[in-house]
């Protein structure tokens, strides 16, 4: 099955304050990359709807819904010191959320084995009821609803982006039909220092200046055993990649390999345990040279012999 590519183009018209790292150059760069190096033509490219209601409340109160929907943006007004809702915000939103929904249903329906969706705002520090950390709605959150709407039992998150998902874990916490597994540097925001592996949360956070190596042994000892037990029926992936070394709102020293590496991982994964059945949501990468080509590292195990 090919690989879907699921973004819009409103997710190119949200934008923070001039110099902020969060902005539309992460998608452009991105693209450029896939483009330079040929993966893009093999791509199965699509276009994510946008959110209803209904899918955001599963994850998200109806209040904070509301607020999102409603909330003014002329002027621009900050959620909280890092996340500004501006005009565009709520379009890009919308899109971002809903381009999870159009993954899953296109990983269950058999058009793709793996859905990558290419969107900002990110999402996983959304938590249920407040938007903060660059993000608005949780967007693989959402996915993980939607996939259990659908009527998959058990599903699994793997984050391993390089501040920890808040948002997922404050969402799912307490939910045994999603298992969030997380690599994340410590200290940095949100300052989680983790949860101890408790029976839906798997946490391993890093110290300061970690490489490949205790990334891998971390996924290796903590995540695969929970897996092995769990066995989800899909695979999501909070998609950061700003563990890069060359990132500058990271403290870790992840390369191209490891990337790599962690794409062949799930590939695998999705195939001993859930029918090839895995949704990408991109969460952070804020050095556009690193990012684009982590992006590109991280997918070119699930393009078979299509390269």
């Amino acid at each position: 099955m090919p690989v879907a590519w699921i973004t819009h183009p409103d997710c190119l018209l949200h934008q923070m304050e001039e110099g902020h790292p969060e902005s539309p150059l992460r998608l452009h760069a991105i693209q450029d990359r896939l483009m330079a190096c040929g993966i893009d033509g093999f791509l199965l490219h699509a276009e994510a709807p946008e959110a209803t209601p209904e899918q955001l409340q599963r994850v998200h109160t109806a209040e904070h819904v509301r607020f999102i929907l409603n909330a003014p943006a002329d002027p621009p007004q900050h959620l909280d010191p890092d996340t500004l809702f501006m005009r565009h915000t709520r379009r890009a939103a919308l899109r971002a959320a809903g381009s999870g929904v159009q993954a899953v249903d296109m990983v269950l329906g058999g058009k793709a084995s793996l859905a990558f969706c290419a969107v900002r705002p990110p999402g996983h520090h959304a938590e249920r009821a407040r938007a903060m950390g660059f993000c608005f709605f949780n967007n693989v959150a959402v996915a993980a609803a939607h996939a259990l709407s659908r009527g998959l039992e058990r599903v699994a998150i793997l984050d391993f982006d390089v501040h920890y998902g808040n948002g997922t874990a404050d969402i799912f916490q307490d939910d045994p039909r999603v298992l969030l597994c997380s690599t994340y540097g410590h200290p940095l925001y949100p300052y989680w220092a983790g949860s101890g592996d408790s029976a839906s949360l798997i946490d391993v956070p890093l110290s300061p200046y970690s490489a490949g190596t205790a990334f891998r042994a971390a996924v290796t000892e903590h995540w695969l055993p929970a897996l092995e037990r769990f066995q989800p029926q899909m695979l999501l992936v909070s998609a950061g990649f700003d563990a890069h070394g060359a990132d500058p709102l990271g403290n870790l020293r992840l390369g191209l390999d490891d990337y790599r590496w962690l794409g062949r991982l799930v590939q695998q994964l999705a195939e001993q345990c859930c029918e090839d059945r895995v949704v990408a949501m991109l969460e952070g990468g804020y050095d556009l040279t690193a990012l684009a080509r982590s992006v590109e590292a991280f997918l070119e195990p699930f393009m078979g012999g299509a390269l």
